[in-house]
């Protein structure tokens, strides 16, 4: 992936950047992908040690919270100015699913330089040839009628949309696909929007915004579970011991390299405290700071919103559509779903003329 972190015009390869790089984009990529970047970050000199590594590849901050802090919220803040918006090489790769692949020069039959000396057929081969090149009786109407399948698009009927629906950046619902894809024309194209991608990213964001505002709730262990860690590793977890009591996991020291775990959040059910205190320290060490316990109350958040959001297959009316596509609008982040994948394409008006040659 290129990501190109720079400090005070220095390159570096910093654990804490790559972090907090991490941290800022945990909820629009998913796990397994990454964002490239250029990031530049200046500080005063005497924020910053460069001389932490022989080739000065990484650097230590004097308040590290501060600078992830710093990242997270620029990311983020850049992230959610773009609002509903999807990404921009969504378009461009609509259209080039729609190109024809290259084939390689076709072989006629009849060509001399592709066809070798001809077979001698058998007498059972030209006899079936001749039963089935004889005339046959035409059939009526009634021994040709057809099954159709059931119908797989849905026009809305026409209702009274007023002029400000078409140049709402999502625009006006027109119909629905495969009782799946709405169909929507804006003032200068056209929008196609995966209904259950999209209604899973509200739903979780509306998860998120309740638990920001209320808390996570915390489960106390009937009997407090002590895991045996070194001195130093106990000492760095409680360091982070206020911010992991923010998400509902409670520590306490208990002796010298030792803490005792005496509440877990109350959303992830039954856990292995031991295991869980492990990770967060090897994300520690990797990283610098952990989002372990964030990351899985969030997939929780994740998959409850997915449970919970408008199923492929419903059908919906025009104001139900229409509905979905205005919350779209005022919601952030609503362009991509929690998976990472785009909840909507749009197609400008100039493109669709392409795909069919008239420009």
């Amino acid at each position: 992936v290129a990501q190109f972190l720079f400090v005070n015009g220095r390159p570096v390869r910093d654990k804490l950047l790559v972090g907090a790089l991490r941290g800022a984009y945990s909820d629009f990529l998913s796990r397994d992908r990454h964002p490239a970047c250029a990031l530049f970050l200046e500080c005063g000199p005497t924020l910053v040690d460069v001389n932490v590594h022989p080739a000065k590849a990484e650097v230590r901050f004097r308040d590290p919270g501060m600078a992830r802090g710093l990242i997270v919220s620029a990311l983020r803040h850049a992230l959610a100015e773009a609002g509903h918006r999807a990404s921009t090489t969504v378009a461009g790769a609509t259209l080039g699913a729609f190109r024809p692949e290259p084939t390689g020069p076709r072989s006629y039959q009849m060509d001399p330089a592709s066809r070798g000396p001809a077979p001698i057929p058998s007498q059972a081969v030209l006899s079936a040839a001749h039963a089935a090149q004889a005339p046959l009786q035409s059939p009526g109407f009634a021994e040709t009628a057809v099954e159709f399948s059931p119908v797989a698009a849905r026009v809305e009927p026409v209702i009274e949309q007023r002029e400000e629906d078409l140049a709402t950046p999502l625009g006006a619902a027109r119909a629905q696909v495969h009782e799946n894809y709405i169909i929507a024309q804006t003032a200068d194209g056209m929008v196609i929007v995966d209904q259950h991608a999209a209604h899973e990213r509200l739903v979780y964001e509306k998860l998120k915004r309740q638990m920001a505002e209320n808390g996570v709730a915390a489960q106390a262990l009937l009997i407090p579970e002590i895991v045996e860690l070194s001195e130093g590793d106990a000492a760095r977890l409680l360091e982070q011991a206020d911010t992991l009591a923010r998400l509902g996991l409670v520590l306490e020291p208990f002796g010298a390299g030792a803490v005792a775990v005496r509440e877990t959040p109350a959303i992830l059910g039954e856990v292995d405290a031991g295991a869980m205190v492990r990770d967060i320290l090897d994300e520690l060490d990797d990283l610098g700071q952990t989002r372990m316990v964030a990351d899985k109350i969030e997939a929780v958040l994740s998959r409850v919103a997915c449970h919970g959001s408008i199923r492929s297959g419903r059908r919906m009316q025009a104001d139900e559509m229409n509905a979905l596509l205005r919350e779209m609008e005022a919601t952030p982040h609503s362009g991509q779903c929690n998976h990472g994948r785009p909840t909507y394409v749009e197609l400008k008006l100039a493109d669709i003329e392409r795909l069919f040659g008239r420009t």
